[in-house]
C-alpha cells in the first residue's frame, strides 16, 4: 500500500526476525498465542485511511442518530436480550477489505462491523513488539487520531475501569483459558489489572454479582463482556445454567452492553448507504432474486467467524431459506492481493479499526486497528492452512 514502505520491509524481512518475534510473545505469555501471527505488518496510505475514516464516521451518523435503538429493537434475539441497555456501545469495530473498484483503483469496503470488544490490549503489545522487532521507522504509527501507547492504555483504563477498582471490574468469557484468544485476556490483565472470569465462576446473591479474587468474595462493579451467545448456545445445561445471571436484573454495568453484540453487527448493513459499503439487503425485502447471483455473498444475521456464510450462492440456496428475515444478501467485493510476499502469491489484507466510546462523549473515537491477511477465499485459518504470510498483523500509518 505504501510502496516504499513494502519494498524495504521485504527486503530486510527475516525467518530469524520473525521467530524471534514468536519467541516474545511466548516468553512473555507462554502457551498463550494460540492463532497464526503474519509475518509482516500492513502499510497504509494517508489517502486510503481516511477513506476508511470516512465510512467508520458514515456509520457513527447512524448510530448516533436518536432512532437508532428503536431500529434495531429486532436484532436482538428474545432469547438473548439482556437487562439493563440504557447506555451507549462502548466498542465498536469496523473490518475494511482492500478492494479494487470498477475503474481498477484500490478502495476500502466494509465487511463487516460489530458492537463488541477485540483484542484490545494484545494489539498494543503487538505493535510494541513488531516495532522493536523489524526496527520500523519512527514515523509510522499504528495509532489513529494523535493516539499513543500511554494515551490508548488510559483510555482503555478510563472506559474499562472508569472510576472503580481494578478488581470491581472482571473480563467475563466462557472457559477464558480455553478460548483462542485468551493472549488478549493476559494482556488486559498486566495491562489493567482485570481478571478473567468463567460464566461458571460467577456468584449472584440478589441483584449483586461475586466473584472469587485471592480467595475473597469479591463484588463485581462493571463487566468486559467477552462471551459471545452462539458460543454460550452450544455449551452443557449445566454451564448455560450458571450462565443465567445474564437475563436478571443485575447491579453492574456493562462494558459494552451484549445487545450492542446485534444492534450494531450485519443487521446494521441494510440501513447504510455509502461508497465504501457494498449494497445489502435483508432477505425478506427482495422481491426479485438478481440474475447476476455469482456477485453476492448470503449470510445469517446471527452467526460469527463466518460460519452459515455462502459464497456461492444458488437460487436454491436462497429458496431454501424458511427465516429470509434472519439473513442478508450482500453485494460480493473483490479483495486485493497487493502485499507482495517471497513465494510470489501476494496476500489480500483486511483491516479492523477500532472506536472506543467513553461514557459521557458525544460520539466515539478511532484509536486503534488490528489486520489479518489472507491468501484464501476468506479471511480466516481454515481457508489458509499451510500458507505463510497470513494470519493476524497490524496497520502502520505515516504520522501527519
Amino acid at each position: 500500500m505504501i510502496p516504499a514502505y513494502r519494498q524495504w520491509f521485504n527486503k530486510n524481512f527475516t525467518e530469524e526476525k520473525y521467530h524471534s518475534l514468536l519467541n516474545q510473545f511466548e516468553k512473555q505469555h507462554p502457551g498463550a498465542l494460540d492463532f497464526r501471527i503474519a509475518e509482516t505488518p500492513v502499510f497504509i496510505d494517508e489517502g486510503f485511511k481516511n477513506k476508511m475514516l470516512a465510512a467508520c464516521e458514515s456509520i457513527v451518523d447512524v448510530v448516533t442518530n436518536p432512532n437508532f435503538k428503536s431500529e434495531t429493537e429486532r436484532a436482538i434475539p428474545t432469547t438473548w436480550r439482556v437487562p439493563g441497555d440504557d447506555g451507549e456501545p462502548h466498542f465498536i469495530a469496523f473490518d475494511f477489505g482492500i478492494c479494487i473498484n470498477k475503474d481498477k483503483e484500490l478502495e476500502p469496503q466494509l465487511i463487516e462491523m460489530q458492537g463488541f470488544a477485540t483484542l484490545f490490549a494484545y494489539q498494543c503489545a503487538s505493535d510494541k513488539l513488531i516495532r522493536e522487532t523489524f526496527h520500523l521507522p519512527g514515523e509510522l504509527t499504528s495509532y489513529l487520531n494523535g493516539f499513543d501507547a500511554h494515551t490508548y492504555k488510559e483510555l482503555l483504563r478510563d472506559i474499562m475501569v472508569a472510576d472503580c477498582k481494578p478488581e470491581e471490574t472482571i473480563l467475563l468469557e466462557i472457559f477464558p483459558h480455553k478460548q483462542k484468544t485468551r493472549i488478549d485476556f493476559v494482556y488486559t490483565q498486566e495491562l489493567l489489572g482485570i481478571q478473567p472470569v468463567c460464566v461458571t465462576e460467577i456468584i449472584q446473591e440478589g441483584r449483586e454479582l461475586f466473584y472469587m479474587r485471592n480467595e475473597r468474595k469479591t463484588k463485581i462493579r462493571r463487566i468486559f463482556n467477552r462471551v459471545i451467545f452462539d458460543e454460550l448456545e452450544q455449551q452443557s445445561d449445566e454451564v448455560k445454567a450458571k450462565a443465567a445471571f445474564f437475563f436478571n436484573d443485575v447491579d453492574v454495568t456493562w462494558v459494552t452492553h451484549p445487545n450492542w453484540f446485534y444492534r450494531i453487527s450485519k443487521f446494521t448493513l441494510p440501513y447504510i448507504q455509502h461508497d465504501y459499503v457494498p449494497a445489502t439487503s435483508f432477505l425478506s425485502d427482495i422481491k426479485t432474486i438478481p440474475g447476476d447471483l455469482e456477485n453476492y455473498v448470503l449470510k445469517p444475521l446471527f452467526s460469527f467467524a463466518g460460519q452459515g456464510v455462502i459464497i456461492d450462492v444458488t437460487k436454491a440456496d436462497i429458496e431454501n431459506i424458511t427465516d429470509p428475515q434472519n439473513w442478508i444478501l450482500q453485494r460480493k467485493v473483490e479483495y486485493a492481493a497487493v502485499i507482495p510476499t517471497p513465494d510470489n502469491e501476494p496476500s489480500k489484507a483486511e483491516i479492523r479499526i477500532f472506536y472506543f466510546w467513553k461514557d459521557g462523549e458525544a460520539r466515539p473515537v478511532a484509536a486503534h486497528n488490528l489486520a489479518r491477511l489472507s491468501k484464501g477465499k476468506m479471511i480466516g485459518t481454515r481457508y489458509n492452512k499451510d500458507k505463510t504470510w497470513v494470519g493476524g498483523s497490524i496497520c502502520y500509518f505515516e504520522q501527519a
